[in-house]
This record gives structure tokens, C-alpha cells and sequence, in this order.
């Protein structure tokens, strides 16, 4: 069965910290979008910043793939493959992804100056692709991607059929959707749950859980509409935190905007998406002291009431709470409110779990 994570905000919302949590429990993770998302893992004392390969990487037993949904820069494909030692076989590319060359990545700079794009060429790869030019190619065309092409839809149907699970890791926030977000403050491309199935060559039928992955204060990284927008220095205030708290966006480096929670935002995001979890990142932005901590019973008062109001509003559960940057820096209450068994596929010999070619 099919587990989305997805981003219920304004992009960077952690996706790739739950992605990574919760890559134990699955035989294949699938990557959708491109490299104008940039995911960070901080994983046995290390820290990686993705682009395009999933963030299931930590667990060597799930085979990575990206969908023929995504949209590829080579040379920061193939040096995310040598810095991971990714083998044929444990990652697979569809034939038919998407490339971008440099004359997208040029074209995309008005865009950029005008801060409505991170210059990485996906929008105009994207028109290409849909315009059917002949100069696009596809992941297929490119000879160093020829041991690692696979499809990726039969792939995963077949893992899906022999009894394993494969999870999505969406990319962007639902507000940055094309189709549903402020535009024209968005992305080239749709974020909710359903896009991402059809990118990947998935059914909906076979969804089984849907994490929304949302943080305490929202980010924008470009231009557009931020509720109740404060400014850093205020942050650290109201968290009592006795170190100055910014964020740099992981592609840019510019220093991200940050508001207070949208509950509005957060509303529709549940109604087009129709999470069965969410997921809730940077706790220690409403309370310094809940920095790392690791069980529930510990947390302040404050982030309580924060996570108690927010499943009263939109009743679905609060199932990962996320306290610090690294992976393991999560609360896990999924079996409590889900009476949910989590399944390590690592050390399991599920029957057929594995991925043939």
C-alpha cells in the first residue's frame, strides 16, 4: 500500500525529516517534482541537502526511484548518486522524467529576478515537456542515467502487488500549487495528494495513509502572501530561545519570511488533500525548552495546547511531532492514536516484498 508525505503550508515544512523517519517501514520510496526543492536530512551526525533523490536513502534496504512526474538537472543528479553511493538497482529513474538543460535555467532568470522561482529551470523544462518540443529530452536520452532507467509505475505496482508498501515523498507545500495556491506565488506544478499519485503512475485506490506535514510558523521563500508575517528577532522572543533563531532557504540561501500559524490555510490544505495524519515540525518555536525532547509527557504546556487545538479544529490526528532538526528528533505517537502496528521492513521478511524488475 501507498503512504504520501506531503507539505500542508508553504513548502519547507520538515517533509524530508518525516520521510526519512518513517523510510524503515517501507520497500520503496518515489520522489515527485525537481531540483528547485531542496530536502535536509540530518542522519548519523550528517547532514545532506536533496534535491532530487528521496530522502529514504537511510534506509538501504528501500529502493530509491524518481517518478516520471519529476524533472531532472543532471549534474545535480549524478552528484547526489556519488555522495550517497547509489548503485544500479537501488535507484531507479523513469525513462520518461524530465530533463533540464541550461537554456531553461537561463530563460528561468526572469522569473527569478522577479522572485518568483528559484532559477532552476523547472517551470521552463516543464512548458517544453507539455509543448512537445523536439530539443526536450527525457531522463531516457541521457547516457549516463542508462543503468539506473526503470519504470517506475510498473515498479511500484508490482511492489504494491507482491505485498510491500512504497511510500511518495511530495516536494513544495500545498500553497505553492499551481492550481490551488496563491497564485501567481507558485511553483510550475501541483502539490496535492492525488497529483502526486498520477506523477508517480500510482492508483488513489491504493493510498493507505496521507501525512500532512505542517510546521508552527509557516515560511514563504519568494514573494507572495504571508498571514500575520513576523520578523526573526521576534520569533527568538516569543520562544523564549537564548540564541537567535533564521532559517536559509536549502537551494537559494536567502533568508526565509515567517508568520504565525495560518489556520485558514491549513483548512484547505485538509480539505483537498483529506490527510489521515499530520505531522507537526519546530514545536521549539513555540517553547525553546522542547528542543529535542522525545516524549510527549515532557513537552511544555504550551506546545501541548498548540497540538491539542489544532486536532480539536480539523479532527485528524497529531501522529509526528517534530522537536529539532535531527531525524530521530521526533515524538512518535502513531501507535497511541492510531493503535497503528509500525512495521521495521528493514529486519522483516514480508513475502514478497521485494521489487522485480
Amino acid at each position: 500500500m501507498i503512504t504520501i508525505v506531503l507539505g500542508g503550508q508553504i513548502g519547507s515544512e520538515g517533509k524530508g525529516k518525516i520521510a526519512a523517519y518513517i523510510a524503515r517501514e517501507f520497500q520503496m520510496s518515489v520522489r515527485t517534482g525537481g531540483p528547485n526543492a531542496g530536502h535536509t536530512i540530518y542522519h548519523n551526525g550528517e547532514k545532506y541537502i536533496l534535491r532530487l533523490v528521496p530522502c529514504a536513502f537511510v534506509n538501504k534496504e528501500c529502493k530509491l526511484a524518481l517518478a516520471a512526474g519529476s524533472y531532472i538537472n543532471k549534474d545535480v543528479l549524478l552528484k547526489e548518486i556519488k555522495v550517497l553511493g547509489l548503485k544500479p538497482g537501488s535507484l531507479f529513474i523513469d525513462p520518461q522524467a524530465g530533463m533540464i538543460d541550461k537554456k531553461h535555467i537561463e530563460e528561468e532568470q526572469v522569473l527569478l529576478n522577479n522572485n518568483l522561482s528559484t532559477g532552476s529551470g523547472v517551470g521552463y523544462a516543464t512548458s517544453d515537456k507539455i509543448l512537445r518540443r523536439e530539443s526536450f529530452k527525457l531522463a531516457k536520452d541521457i547516457e549516463e542515467f542508462t543503468p539506473y532507467i526503470g519504470n517506475v509505475s510498473m515498479l511500484a505496482n508490482r511492489c504494491i502487488d507482491q505485498g510491500g508498501r512504497v511510500l511518495i515523498e511530495g516536494t513544495q507545500g500545498f500553497d505553492l500549487s499551481v492550481h490551488h495556491g496563491s497564485y501567481p506565488f507558485v511553483t510550475s506544478r501541483d502539490t496535492t495528494s492525488a497529483t502526486l499519485c498520477g506523477e508517480v503512475g500510482l492508483s488513489p485506490r491504493l493510498v493507505e495513509d496521507i501525512i500532512l506535514v505542517l510546521r508552527t510558523y509557516p515560511i514563504r521563500s519568494s514573494d507572495g502572501p504571508l498571514y500575520e508575517e513576523i520578523t526573526w528577532e521576534e520569533l527568538t522572543y516569543l520562544a523564549k530561545s537564548s540564541v537567535p533563531i533564521q532559517e536559509h532557504t536549502s537551494v537559494t540561501k536567502k533568508v526565509r519570511r515567517i508568520s504565525k500559524f495560518d489556520e485558514e490555510l491549513v483548512s484547505r490544505a485538509i480539505w483537498i488533500n483529506r490527510p489521515t495524519q499530520l505531522a507537526l515540525n519546530f514545536v521549539d518555536y513555540i517553547s525553546s525548552c522542547d528542543y529535542k525532547v522525545r516524549r510527549y509527557s515532557e513537552l511544555s504546556s504550551a506546545s501541548k495546547n498548540f497540538i491539542e487545538r489544532l486536532e480539536r479544529k480539523f479532527g485528524v490526528p497529531v501522529t509526528l511531532i517534530g522537536t529539532g532538526p535531527d531525524q530521530e528528533d521526533i515524538i512518535d505517537l502513531r501507535r497511541e492514536k492510531l493503535n497503528k502496528q509500525i512495521v521495521d521492513v528493514r529486519y522483516s521478511n514480508i513475502s514478497g516484498g521485494g521489487i522485480a524488475k
